[in-house]
């Protein structure tokens, strides 16, 4: 019995100043900054490599926010997708890459209304929750 194999593309959701970081891309879909893992690294290493190499920002990676699978119609094939909260190490403004036709930041009520893949979206509503509570954490 042979199972089909998935592609498997990690993903990370960056906030800074209460603004997700995003790209969109060929399909006119906002999305993640992520990728592919290369040989000989880790998810965590991926999503930071990833992130560096779409934006020039460089980050910590945090947790694993979700998994899902995305179908993509156009491509007609399905892709695991793995999302990880990070966190930024850098200030300056991203910096567009050839891979995709847009960057931007969004505020939190701002994404709902985007053109984006639904599990996207559920992870940066997951990752702006836990950073709140990581705040009121800090207070205490």
């Amino acid at each position: 019995m042979n199972q089909p194999a998935y592609p498997v593309s990690i993903k990370g959701v960056v906030v800074r100043d209460g603004k997700v970081l995003l790209l969109k891309n060929e399909r006119e879909e906002w999305e993640l900054p992520g990728g592919r893992i290369e040989a000989g690294e880790t998810p965590e290493q991926c999503v930071a490599r990833e992130i560096a190499e779409e934006t020039r920002w460089r980050v910590s990676t945090g947790p694993i926010l979700d998994t899902w699978m995305y179908y993509i119609d156009v491509a007609e094939k399905n892709v695991f997708i793995v999302t990880y909260g990070c966190y930024p190490d850098d200030d300056a403004a991203p910096v567009l890459s050839h891979e995709h036709k847009e960057i931007g930041m969004f505020a939190e009520l701002e994404v709902a209304d985007l053109n984006m893949p639904a599990g996207y979206k559920r992870s940066i509503v997951t990752w702006f929750a836990r950073l709140r509570e990581d705040t009121r954490e800090l207070v205490k």
